[in-house]
Formats: C-alpha cells, sequence, structure tokens
C-alpha cells in the first residue's frame, strides 16, 4: 500500500483515441482506449468499462460481505471488497475481450462509509466492538450504532454544521468516529487513520494517502480552505469540543492532513496516482494506469446522468443539443435511487437549505457547489413492506412462475386491479390508503433520526391484492417526499426544474411516472438504467487519464457532455382529476410527518419525570 513503489505515469497516446496496427495477416485492426469505472455499492462491485465516445463495451458485478453483528450495527471489509473489485474487473475484461493494454485511466466511486486502517502497519483495523478482533474496517454508511455521539456532536450547534445542512447525519463519518474512540482501547484507536471508502480504495490501487473533496467536505465536517475564513479546512475547536482533539495533532495527519501542508485534496477526477504493481497484478491490469479521484457513489450518479443533452420539448433526450453548457446543471436535480435515494444539485453560489447536506465547494467541480438531500431508505422501504406483508411468498411464487421480479410482477398486478375495477387510474385504487415511510429515520428535508412509519387506511385484506396496495402506497410515499425535498431546495434559493433519475428504481415505470407527476416535472432516465453511476465512475478515469505532464486534466463537464448518451424522458400525468388526488395525497403526507413530530413532543413532555 503507501510502501509499495510506484510505477511512472504513463500518458495516453497523443495519436489520439484509436491506434491502428497491423496483424501477421497485414489486416488492420483498431485500437481503442477504454476507461474502468468501479462502483462499489452496499451489496456489489461492479466494474465498467468504456471507450472513448463514452459507450459501454464491459460490465460485470460481484457480490460483497455485510455483516450485522447486532441491530443497527453494518460492518463491511475493505480486504473482501477488493478481491471482489478484483473479480469483477477480470471479468468484465475478459467476458468481453477488452485488452488490457488499452486501458488508460480508472476510477472509483463508493458508499460514503467509514474506513479504518493503522498508521503504523497500513493494514486494515478492526472496527467490531468490543474485542475488535475481526477482519471488517468497514462501518456502512447505514449503520446507526453512534447515536448518543451524534447528539452530542449537534447540541456544540458548532458553525461548520451550516455545511451539513444545519444537523451532522447519523451516517455521517465523525459520529461514528467518535463512537470507535469512546469504544476502543486508547492504544489500538491512537493507531488507527481514517478514509472514506472511496479514498480508501484509491489507496489500495495506488498506495497515495490523498484525499477527495467529496468524502472530507460530504461526511467529515471539513470545510473547504477560505469559506467562512477557515485556514486548515479542519476545524480544531469543533473536534476538541466533541472530544476528538486527538486528531488535530500533526496537523490533522490521520484524518488526511492540511490541504498544500500535509495532505493533498483533490476534485472529481483529479490524478491521484497510478496504479501501482500489486493492485495491477491482482486485477489483471498493466501498471501504471492513472487513477482519479474517487467520490461517493451518488456523486457518481449526478457525473453519469446530468450531462445528457436534452430537448425538454421532446420526449427524447437528444444527442443533437449543441448547446449543454455547464449552467444547464444548475436546473437538474440528480435523483440516484438504489437502497436509499439522493438528491443532488448544483450551484454556483452557496445556498444553505434547513435538513439538506451542503453546501460542499469543490466536490465535483472547482468552485461549485453541491447540495445533497436525500431518503434514507426507498428500495430498502419497498424490500421491507413487501417481504413483511402476509402474502409475499404467494406473490413471490407467482411472479417466479411468470419469469418476473416481484416489482414487475406487483406493477402489473395493479395494472389489472385496476382495469377489472373500471379505475380511472391506478392511483385511485390506493385513494384512502396514507402510508408514510420513514422507518429508518428521515435525512431530508426535517433531519429527523427519530421519525418512524405511520398508516391510515389499514384493513384486514391479507391478500396479493392487500399487498399491491400497500406497495403502491409505497411508491407514492417516496414521489411525495421528494417533492418535499425539491420544494425545500427550491424556496431556499435552488432553480430546479428537472429530474435526472438513476439506479435501480429507473425501471420502475410506476415510480417514475409518479416522481414526475408529484413534482410536477419531468424525470429524464438515462440510457444505461443498470450502469449510470459505474458509467460516471468510468467518466472519472477519463479525466485522470487526460492529465498532461502538470498533471493538469480535462474540465469535468467536457468530458461529460462528450461522453453522455441521450435516454428517455417521462412527464407528469396529465388527468386534471389525478393532480388533484396527488395534491391532496400531498397535503396529508405533510400532516403526517408534522403531526408525528407533534405526538411525539406531546407525549415527551408527559414522560419527562419519568427520563429525569
Amino acid at each position: 500500500m503507501a510502501s509499495i513503489p510506484q510505477m511512472p505515469y504513463r500518458r495516453p497516446s497523443r495519436q489520439g483515441s484509436r491506434q491502428a496496427s497491423i496483424d501477421t495477416r497485414d489486416e488492420i485492426q483498431v485500437r481503442v482506449d477504454h476507461y474502468i469505472g468501479i462502483d462499489v455499492g452496499t451489496g456489489s462491485a461492479r466494474a465498467c468499462i468504456i471507450d472513448s465516445k463514452g459507450d459501454i463495451v464491459g460490465l460485470a458485478s460481484e457480490n460483497i460481505g455485510l455483516w450485522q453483528p447486532q441491530q443497527g450495527y453494518y460492518e463491511q471489509s475493505t480486504k473482501d471488497i477488493w478481491r471482489c473489485i478484483c473479480v469483477a474487473v477480470q471479468r468484465a475484461v475478459s467476458q468481453h475481450n477488452i485488452d488490457p493494454e488499452t486501458v488508460r485511466g480508472i476510477g472509483f466511486d463508493a458508499t460514503c462509509s467509514l474506513s479504518v486502517f493503522s498508521n503504523v502497519t497500513d493494514e486494515p483495523i478492526s472496527v467490531t466492538g468490543p474485542n475488535f478482533d475481526s477482519d471488517r474496517n468497514v462501518i456502512l454508511w447505514l449503520d446507526h450504532r453512534p447515536v448518543k455521539e451524534t447528539e452530542k456532536i449537534n447540541a456544540t450547534n458548532h458553525n461548520l454544521l451550516r455545511y451539513v445542512g444545519g444537523k451532522m447525519s447519523i451516517e455521517m463519518e465523525i459520529p461514528k468516529v467518535l463512537w470507535l474512540k469512546n469504544n476502543m482501547p486508547k492504544e489500538l484507536f491512537d493507531q488507527c487513520k481514517f478514509f472514506d471508502l472511496a479514498d480508501a480504495l484509491t489507496y489500495i490501487a495506488t498506495g497515495a494517502e490523498k484525499r477527495s473533496f467529496c468524502s472530507v467536505v460530504c461526511k467529515q465536517g471539513y470545510v473547504p480552505v477560505g469559506v467562512d475564513g477557515t485556514v486548515k479546512g479542519w476545524q480544531e475547536d469543533f473536534l476538541k469540543e466533541i472530544g476528538l482533539e486527538d486528531l488535530s495533532e500533526d496537523n490533522f495527519k490521520r484524518m488526511g492532513g492540511v490541504d498544500g501542508v500535509n495532505g493533498d485534496y483533490l476534485s472529481a477526477g483529479e490524478l491521484v496516482g497510478t496504479l501501482c504493481d500489486k493492485a495491477a497484478s491482482e486485477l489483471g491490469l498493466p501498471p501504471g494506469i492513472a487513477i482519479g479521484s474517487g467520490v461517493i457513489d451518488a456523486y457518481a450518479g449526478w457525473i453519469g446522468t446530468v450531462g445528457a443533452k436534452v430537448d425538454l420539448e421532446s420526449e427524447q433526450l437528444s444527442s443533437d443539443v449543441a448547446k449543454n453548457d455547464k449552467t444547464q446543471a444548475f436546473s437538474r436535480l440528480a435523483a440516484v435511487a438504489g437502497t436509499s435515494t439522493c438528491h443532488l444539485a448544483m450551484s454556483p453560489d452557496p445556498v444553505f437549505v434547513p435538513g439538506v447536506w451542503g453546501p460542499y465547494r469543490d466536490t465535483i467541480q472547482p468552485g461549485y457547489w453541491m447540495a445533497e438531500g436525500g431518503q434514507s431508505a426507498t428500495g430498502e422501504l419497498l424490500k421491507h413492506v413487501i417481504e413483511t406483508h402476509p402474502a409475499f411468498n404467494q406473490a413471490l411464487s407467482i411472479a417466479e412462475s411468470y419469469n418476473a421480479n416481484i416489482y414487475e410482477y406487483l406493477n402489473e398486478h395493479l395494472r389489472e386491479l385496476a382495469h377489472d375495477q373500471k379505475a380511472p387510474s391506478i392511483s385511485y385504487l390506493g385513494r384512502h390508503v396514507f402510508f408514510y415511510g420513514d422507518l429508518w429515520g428521515n435525512r431530508s428535508p426535517i433531519a429527523d433520526s427519530g421519525m418512524t412509519g405511520s398508516m391510515i387506511g389499514i384493513t384486514s385484506d391479507k391478500s396479493v391484492d392487500g399487498l399491491a396496495i400497500h406497495y403502491y402506497a409505497t411508491l407514492e410515499f417516496i414521489a411525495l417526499q421528494t417533492r418535499q425535498i425539491v420544494e425545500t431546495m427550491n424556496k431556499a434559493g435552488h432553480s430546479i426544474s428537472s429530474i435526472f433519475m438513476s439506479g435501480s428504481q429507473c425501471q420502475n415505470d410506476i415510480l417514475v411516472k409518479l416522481i414526475a407527476s408529484a413534482c410536477d416535472m419531468p424525470v429524464l432516465i438515462p440510457r444505461y438504467i443498470h450502469a449510470a453511476v459505474c458509467h460516471g465512475a468510468a467518466m472519472l478515469g477519463a479525466k485522470a487519464a487526460s492529465a498532461d505532464a502538470e498533471g493538469k486534466t480535462e474540465d469535468l463537464w467536457s468530458i461529460m457532455d462528450r461522453m453522455s448518451k441521450p435516454g428517455k424522458k417521462v412527464v407528469p400525468a396529465a388527468d386534471e382529476t389525478e393532480k388533484a388526488l396527488l395534491e391532496a395525497k400531498y397535503k396529508v403526507f405533510l400532516e403526517q410527518c408534522f403531526k408525528q413530530q407533534e405526538y411525539r413532543a406531546l407525549v415527551d413532555q408527559a414522560v419527562a419525570s419519568w427520563k429525569s
């Protein structure tokens, strides 16, 4: 890792992306430069290979391990993750007959999970208490163990909290670091150095301990130098107040140091270094390939979607629209929807939004600001609602008989129900069911980790029909909460007028239509529905490979403009009654949201003497 000797950087050929060579039969073969995007999600590692035009020419995945030692604790291992990355890359290369010598750049994205290594041996350090003796050194973003630590952090009301939506989320990394300090033996904690997962992967690939702005600014409480008069980025008084003053030692070396002093912080895709011998051997690639600064997976979704050329007057995304300058990104919200959903928007100036993380400067484009709203559970919520219903096994059996997944089957079942009942729309079927689904707390826009779920309209129906209605109500909740987030962002100063969606939920046509209708704006679906995030990561590799002798790289928006692909547009429902129904459901949704907080406060006041 850090001790691995580095190969000199191999600049890409100046002959362009295509090189001609002649084989033994005097036939001309065309060799195309390739770039690899590696996406590490909650459940799998994927490798995506694109060519110089941005077309995907190879794709493979491998499931990664996830351990849950107790309720609310989620852990992974960088050794296991790296092994899965190697399998996925080798599979993508071999199955699609890619010449490894044509790979010019690699980009990583990963979940915003905390990775821990030793500052003595460079080896992983266990995060599994109470003995800290497992090979798991990653606390997953989904992990909710640091409840008390998060409360302590937010009680400071420190100025830096302005840059995380007013409150630091339990999903962020500083609360997890504080939990480790509170639970680890001191001598072990004193050996720890900390990385966001994407930075940990570039560390393994290159041996370079460089950090991305995307990780430290978004999840670790770093405010870029110059913002609000900051000098070192890390807030020494804040770390002291919460009990992490030891991380300030040696100019914050264990967190990555001070930019330009003993650390190096990079925007998305900037050149970190080159692929070292050991990592190259494990990946089955030649050493010396350019490695770009990584990003959190949701940000790769932004990169992979919002650069598509769009004609909003037509039904299709078009590759022929001439104007596609960076300013168009300011009105485009990227909704990256998988286990959870992240909502990302770029702005030229800082916009402070209550309950929305950010504004974050320099994460994607130097000098520009990103805001990040989100829903803690969307795909996971759908899975939970379906699998806990009494009719789940019956529905799953029927779906399998049709060679369909459970979501495809339930969507079709809803259409059949609407037809059989002569309902004017699917939404009419669920008109008297009101579901509020913050089962894992609320990330945005009210930033309340104590939020839970509720349902009005429960019946005794245990049939597949009843399951389908509960499923629809969950889709409706996801769409209505998306509207709540968008409205909150726009009221604060954003100018969002379209949603660029990526992730597994793009495949759900009922959900996508609901989001378009609830938000009253078009939803744009990328060509590579299954791989938009990977595609974005591969563009980071292309940016790194563009580095000149001084390390200066091509502008990321220019790469996105060139490599993004057209897809399709989903427009809001046109029926006025359906619009009125969704408007009424939104009013109920808001009441369910804020009444829950009111009820909790009422009861907490009643039992206050017990707590004391």
